[in-house]
């Protein structure tokens, strides 16, 4: 059958109509109506196909009242097109007419199986079947069209089709029904998208409940759960990329290679990349199809200056045809960009848990190489990286595609003069290349300069209260800041390459243009001569430039974001192939041995260290690369010292180093039930031992055998902020009755009993709101609760009173305790307990120099013996007399020795201050103008107003060159100027065009973006560093962290770019605006509904997108405080083995974040989408307006107007955009502000006269004093009234909690007198707490009863609150309870504003018996100490501690249980050191110890905050009665 046959029609094949501006009926029955429904077919089999052998039923039942209705109505379809057919056979047929019916009647019934299974599978509509009804309903109207034409209508098959149209519709109406509320889609659990349907998903609008509920009230994050595809939560996204990194790690190491992650990324996403792809190739390709139809319509135009005009509807056609092109470039662009945040989420998440997990596993050496901070950054940033610049990755592709595709077109407009204009393109290759270089490195600098001051601002926060003792602010301040510095240098050269960027890919469509249009003007024509300027010609080929302008102009950014997710994934891989721990240091058997003889920890000839055997052998390209940075870095260093007028810092040696064993020659058996205790001088190995067993240092020789289960209490505690209960079970299992036990034992019940909500008291990060004895004792119970079979006891009784030393030891680690049937390891220095353990272990050096029981030991007469009778106190009183504990006097530490009175838990109590961390404070609202003004304001205004000032002159001369062009058009020929004229005048407008935009680029990105980045992070640092202690005790790290990392990184990187963007894109509109005014009054009719329609998507948007990204950066912060919390204790987890807990509790974090983030990104395409389509109507607009006035109209007029209306769709768009992301990122201002604003303690100085040399005596008298920790919280010190003399020693003891280290904080203003002006102004309790219910609770603080005012405190003569907190802090000296080091060299710990001489360190360190061991280290002075000073013992860290104290010559030295940490013999040394060095200061001691005290001339007695006694000891110890002696007693002394 020939065609013509086929076809059976006079108009034939066609396909366009001889007799009409339209196509064919042949062509519509076969191509429109035929081809989809045989593709319909084929995809309908293979999907009933696959689900009838693979698919699984979902067992929620099947929506009825849908399902039956659509298949009736399929059927119906069908059967009404096979009697359309049957009734064609009777007349003179087209067999192509009955070809169209019967392929789509067969199609509606291959569709009614489909829609079998998929409603017993699925709980949405068929995706095939939806398109099916889609393209079903739109070839049907277009056919109706034709057959009315053609005059059909009144054949009965045209009856038939027409039953067939309106049960189709019914049926599309029916499919595409809601089903929300079905019973099946609500039991199903799966998100919104997953029950969205086909139009749902193109058109987002499955997100319109969640951006209407967002415009009526405050979203929040309830508002969003469970929007995430699975494939992007943590688990899964982290086992799909972890199982490709380690198969490319094993596969690069036996090669001898190093993998590349970035790649791995990238090649884990696998089949995701079809979509992409398809979808970005698709929309780029129709956003060429536009300038095509425009140059049709410019012909249909002209044509009308013509005696042949073209038909009308040829117009109408071209106008729609450019509607429809523009709707489906929304739909494949959209579909692109949510493929994208699909992957970048599911990246981002796996990979935030890939480092979490890594974390985990860091050796002692990885550990000591990548800090809190900076691992803390590989998250906040580098992680965050992948979903802020992988949506660039695919333009990779996309863009040349693009350029491609535009250059092929302009060769069709002006031939070969447009190769001219790519040379230029091809010239910016290597200029581009050499610029993406110079980014590349400065952006390596700048993260590394980000992670040091991440790192630093960290640990500043972590040892807040030691720096503000000390008075160290202001010197870490200017450290923060020297790291800042280093970060604005970066910014500032990456500034300066993108202004050159910026200037090379803007202004090159330009040239190209100026160069093409000049060549073809002069050279372009037929055999070399003048080419033919036409209307038609010029403005297609404007249109076909500003098209080429935006993937010339995106490549600036597109490797600019490749290059930051290059950057970003090397830093993650450098911390990802660090050293770990491998896992078999310690034989680890879970199960206990059937032979009880068997010992259940042993160790056989071990030898361990801390780092590998071998260090990492360095090639010589890396050891000059290595010089080469170290050197650029002391010249560095060198130059920040001469700005800031410090000594010049010495140039940094290479120091090989040691890696020998920290323990040697370790054999040890300790068997079921066994206690054994490890004794031994500071620093001999006695915590390395513990390490040893628990398996976190490398296992060089030997074996080590642990049975059962383990549970380890670290020496320093680790508390998590949790309830206390909490805290205690640590994910346990919750048992009564082994709980009321573990409270008794560890004698936490009273102190549950004083807590404002008992065992529900929310502790906060690391336990600020606890004593030391109190944390100490929860992290025994955390042990005790376990129920392990293996106890492992780092120096647990050196921060606890003796009483409790003795309720501890009798009724939970002693011999009679709770753990008395356990392997128990003690690590102490509580000599006194030795004799009842069954074995003793002394270390010296690293080795086991006595090992056996305690009698042995002593007969010995070794190194026990000697620790024994030097240092042993008395024991004239009987044990059992002295284990008795003093009558209950209603104090909070009182501790039965049975235990009976309270074996039950005491009940829960209700009090708001139980809520000691309340939730993040989240702004309502739109980002206030304050906000943008408090930017500009660190802009500067002069700045701020000169960038918008030029972007608008440059936007003013980019349409000056435009308007030249069209005014060329309509002279040309006319002889009135000459080419060269026209090419001189369009050379000065695009070269001043270039000038303005270098200089904007420069001023906005280099001058006033970097001015405002410094200027806001110098507030918020200054600000953080003089809050009040109070807002850090209730304020979790991780919220602050998040300040200073994801919020200063969106100041810094994103922030600038949304502010240029709205600039360009409003300068850009406004153009636009004019140009299409001055052309085409009509269009003006449009402009006013569609401005308003933009307006109200904008504001509707606008309330949900912004409290999204609120949510999104408070939903960040738990991660932080999270990662935090595990980075501090991950041995405690390791050894408890609770790692799949805790990353399980990462992983819930992560997806939370993870979800905000995503519902942000989804929200943003559902405006996307309705902006692209109120664009396209805008083009159709303009084009239907031209149509209308085609005979008042000249081509030039349309075409300017038409090239504009077509990119003002896109600057439309980008501005909505752009200002929605520009407030979503001021919320970072907005973040950082709240923190900025925040009420500060006391000035650093006043300007109050003090004495010279003052404090001159030392003379301290507290009056009347009384203090809280903040407001709103009860005494702590309560009228507290005494004196001390000049050089006299005070020695300060009372029970846990009774207020000793309260006095501490009284004395150096940490806590200021209650009720006073300061203790209220720098109050910020109402300012953190987002519940409004408890707003009202600081209304009452002006009426607690304080007894007088709080009183005062005077030193030397002066009220110490009339003093600067500086000038304060630093002329007391103290050694704090908690011995803090802080990363860097030993020098910089001891002297941190480089006043002193190396002489006078080594004088102080061999003064406090560290000069030996100082001595021998590396570098001696210029040590790197290592985060948190861990390459250091804590015995050590308190000897560095005294060393501060010596070097400090103060007359007031306060010493706050400084001793606990070290050895008994040491301890008698450092007594020795203070009493000979201190002899003319005022010493004030606070001990556990009570012999440390023994000797002081007054001892001041502490009791629930008041002096219960004030006298010498030898007063007290003649009363019976007096606490002192009570204490005294227990303690062995007398």
């Amino acid at each position: 059958m020939g065609v013509e046959a086929f076809c059976n029609d006079a108009e034939g094949w066609g396909p366009i109509s001889d007799a009409r501006t339209d196509l064919t009926l042949c062509v519509e029955n076969t191509i429109l109506i035929g081809l989809p429904a045989l593709m319909a077919i084929v995809v309908s089999v293979f999907q009933t196909s696959h689900m009838w052998r693979s698919g699984h039923p979902h067992r929620l039942g099947r929506t009825n009242v849908i399902y039956w209705p659509s298949q009736a109505l399929m059927l119906g379809s069908a059967v009404a097109l096979i009697v359309r057919a049957a009734l064609l056979k009777n007349d003179d047929y087209a067999p192509a007419t009955v070809f169209g019916s019967i392929i789509m009647a067969i199609a509606w019934l291959a569709s009614i199986m489909l829609n079998y299974f998929q409603h017993l599978q699925e709980i949405r509509s068929n995706n095939t079947i939806f398109t099916l009804y889609i393209f079903s309903t739109i070839t049907s109207a277009i056919t109706i069209r034709t057959m009315i034409l053609l005059k059909q209508t009144d054949q009965d098959q045209f009856k038939a089709f027409i039953a067939f149209v309106a049960i189709n519709l019914l049926g599309f109406i029916v499919e595409a029904w809601p089903r929300g509320r079905t019973d099946v889609q609500c039991r199903s659990g799966g998100n919104r998208y997953d029950k969205a349907n086909l139009f749902s998903r193109l058109t987002f609008q499955y997100m319109q409940p969640i951006v209407s509920a967002g415009f009526k009230r405050p979203l929040t994050s309830k508002d969003i759960v469970n929007m995430m595809p699975e494939r992007s939560k943590a688990k899964f996204s982290h086992d799909r990329l972890n199982d490709r990194w380690q198969a490319n790690v094993n596969k690069h190491q036996a090669r001898g290679t190093k993998p590349d992650l970035f790649w791995t990324v990238m090649g884990s996403f696998g089949w995701a990349w079809v979509p992409m792809m398809f979808f970005r190739i698709v929309a780029s390709t129709l956003t060429y199809v536009l300038p095509l139809l425009l140059n049709e319509m410019l012909s249909f135009i002209e044509s009308y200056q013509s005696p042949n005009p073209q038909p009308v509807a040829l117009g109408i056609i071209l106008a729609c045809g450019m509607f429809f092109a523009s709707i489906l470039n929304a739909v494949c662009m959209e579909q692109f960009f949510r493929s994208t945040v699909n992957v970048s989420v599911e990246a981002r998440t796996a990979l935030i848990a890939m480092v979490y997990r890594k974390s985990l596993k860091l050796s002692g050496a990885s550990k000591q190489k990548f800090t809190t901070g900076g691992i803390i950054n590989h998250m906040s940033v580098d992680a965050e990286r992948f979903d802020i610049s992988f949506p660039s990755v695919p333009n990779l592709i996309s863009t040349p595609y693009e350029i491609c595709i535009a250059i092929w077109m302009l060769y069709q407009q002006i031939s070969w003069s447009v190769f001219v204009g790519v040379a230029f393109i091809l010239i910016a290759g290597p200029v581009n290349g050499a610029l993406a270089r110079i980014t590349f490195k400065q952006r390596s600098v700048k993260m590394e300069a980000t992670d040091d001051r991440v790192r630093l601002t960290n640990e500043v926060l972590s040892g807040m209260k030691v720096i503000k003792l000390y008075g160290w602010d202001e010197s870490f301040r200017q450290r923060i800041n020297m790291y800042r510095r280093r970060e604005l240098v970066s910014l500032r050269k990456i500034g300066i390459t993108f202004s050159f960027m910026s200037i090379m890919f803007q202004s090159i469509p330009l040239l190209v243009s100026l160069v093409s249009f000049a060549v073809y003007a002069t050279h372009g024509g037929p055999n070399f001569g003048p080419g033919e300027i036409t209307p038609q010609r010029i403005f297609v080929s404007i249109s076909l430039f500003t098209l080429l302008t935006t993937p010339i102009a995106a490549m600036s950014r597109v490797v600019g974001d490749t290059i930051a997710l290059k950057v970003s994934a090397s830093r993650i891989q450098k911390f990802l192939l660090a050293k770990e721990l491998s896992g078999t240091a310690t034989e680890a058997i879970e199960t206990l041995p059937e032979d009880p003889s068997v010992p259940l920890i042993e160790i056989k000839n071990g030898v361990f260290a801390w780092d590998p055997e071998e260090p990492e052998v360095e090639t010589e390209k890396e050891k000059r690369a290595r010089e080469r940075q170290e050197a650029k870095k002391h010249k560095l260093m060198e130059k920040e010292a001469r700005l800031a007028g410090k000594r010049m810092p010495e140039k940094e040696v290479h120091i090989e180093k040691d890696y020998g064993p920290t323990l040697v020659d370790i054999n040890l058996a300790i068997a079921h039930g066994e206690m054994t205790a490890i004794v031994g001088r500071v620093g001999q190995g006695k915590t390395s031992l513990l390490n040893a067993i628990i398996g976190d240092m490398y296992r060089r020789q030997g074996s080590v055998r642990v049975y059962g289960r383990l549970a380890y209490v670290p020496q320093q505690t680790w508390i998590i902020n949790a309830t206390l209960k909490d805290n205690i079970i640590f994910g346990n299992a919750f048992d009564q009755t082994r709980y009321d036990r573990v409270l008794m034992a560890s004698g936490l019940l009273p102190d549950i009993a004083m807590l404002p909500a008992g065992d529900q008291t929310e502790i906060g990060e690391r336990g600020i709101n606890l004593s030391g004895g109190q944390k100490q004792r929860v992290s025994l119970a955390r042990a005790a609760y376990e129920d392990a079979d293996v106890y492992l006891f780092d120096d647990p009784l050196s921060a606890v009173d003796a009483h409790v030393d003795q309720h501890l030891w009798q009724h939970l680690i002693g011999p009679t305790g709770l753990l008395k049937d356990k392997a128990r390891v003690l690590v102490t220095h509580a000599i006194h307990h030795l004799e009842q353990t069954d074995q003793v272990i002394v270390m010296k050096d690293g080795k086991i120099a006595e090992l056996g029981k305690y009698e042995t030991l002593l007969n010995a007469k070794n190194s026990l013996y000697q620790l024994i009778r030097d240092f042993s106190v008395k024991r004239d009183v009987p044990r059992k007399e002295n284990e008795e504990k003093v009558e209950n006097n209603g104090d909070e530490d009182t501790i039965h020795a049975d235990g009976t009175e309270r074996e039950t838990t005491p009940d829960v109590k209700e009090d708001d201050k139980a809520e000691l961390i309340a939730e993040e404070k989240m702004e309502e609202g739109s980002v206030s103008w304050n906000v943008y003004k408090n930017y500009a304001k660190a802009a500067s205004y002069r700045y701020s107003f000169l960038v918008i000032f030029l972007f608008a002159l440059g936007q003013g001369l980019q349409i000056g060159t435009n308007i030249w062009l069209e005014y060329w058009t309509s002279v040309s020929g006319s002889g009135r100027h000459t080419i060269g004229e026209f090419l001189g005048v369009y050379a000065a407008l695009i070269f001043a065009y270039m000038v303005i935009n270098i200089g904007s680029s420069y001023i906005a990105m280099v001058i006033a973006a970097l001015r405002a980045s410094a200027g806001l992070h110098e507030r918020l640092s200054a600000k953080i560093l003089r809050l009040p202690m109070s807002f850090f005790d209730t304020t979790p790290l991780g919220r602050i962290v998040n300040r200073f990392s994801m919020d200063i990184f969106s100041v810094d990187e994103v922030a600038p770019w949304n502010f240029i963007d709205v600039i360009l894109c409003l300068d850009s509109i406004l153009g636009t605006m004019i140009v299409i005014a001055t052309t085409t009054p009509v269009f003006l009719a449009l402009v006013v509904p569609v401005a308003a329609l933009y307006i109200l998507t904008q504001t509707f948007y606008m309330r949900t997108s912004r409290q999204l990204k609120r949510i999104d950066s408070v939903s960040r912060s738990p991660i932080y405080q999270h990662f935090e919390g595990t980075l501090s204790g991950v041995t405690t987890i390791r050894a408890l083995r609770a790692n799949e807990r805790f990353i399980f509790d990462n992983a819930a974090k992560t997806d939370i974040s993870a979800n905000a983030l995503y519902s942000s990104y989804m929200i943003n395409r559902w405006l996307q989408f309705r902006l692209d389509s109120l664009g396209a109507v805008i083009v159709l607009g303009a084009a239907l307006s031209a149509v209308v006035s085609r005979n008042s109209l000249n081509s030039g007029n349309v075409g300017l107007a038409l090239s504009y209306a077509l990119s003002f769709t896109q600057m439309s768009t980008n501005l909505v955009r752009s200002y929605c992301n520009l407030q979503n990122q001021l919320v970072a201002v907005e973040r950082i502000e709240e923190y900025a604003n925040k009420n500060t303690e006391a000035p650093a100085e006043t300007d109050v006269i003090l004495p010279e040399g003052w404090p001159q005596a030392g003379h301290v008298e507290f009056r009347n004093y009384s203090a809280r920790y903040r407001q709103g919280l009860d005494l702590v010190v309560k009228n507290v009234s005494f004196e001390v003399q000049p050089a006299e020693k005070v020695g300060i003891c009372g029970r846990t909690g009774a207020g000793k280290s309260s006095l501490t904080l009284a004395l150096f203003r940490i806590i200021e007198a209650a009720n006073s002006h300061w203790a209220k102004a720098s109050d910020n309790g109402a300012d953190m707490d987002a519940d409004p219910t408890k707003a009202t609770r600081t209304n009452d603080l002006e009426n607690i009863e304080v007894e007088e005012d709080g009183g005062s405190i005077w030193v030397d003569g002066v009220d110490i609150s009339t003093v600067g907190l500086s000038r304060l802090r630093q002329h007391l000296a103290i050694i704090p309870q908690d011995p803090i080091l802080f990363q860097g060299t030993l020098r910089e710990n001891l002297d941190p504003f480089e006043e002193l001489q190396d002489a006078e360190l080594w004088e102080a360190l061999e003064r406090a018996h560290l000069k030996e061991h100082i001595s021998t280290l590396p570098g001696g002075l210029s040590f790197k100490v290592s985060q948190n000073g861990d390459n250091f013992s804590v015995g050590q860290r308190s000897l560095i501690c005294l060393a501060r104290a010596l070097l400090r010559k103060s007359k007031v030295l306060l010493l706050d249980e400084a001793t606990a940490a070290v050895d008994v013999e040491t301890d008698e040394l450092i007594q020795a050191t203070i009493r000979k060095e201190f002899k003319d200061r005022t010493t004030l001691t606070i001990a556990h110890r009570i012999k440390t005290i023994m000797d002081s001339d007054k001892i001041l007695v502490l009791e629930k905050g008041r002096v219960e006694e004030f006298e010498s000891p030898q007063a007290l110890l003649r009363r019976p009665n007096s606490l002192f002696y009570q204490l005294a007693r227990q303690a062995g002394e007398i």
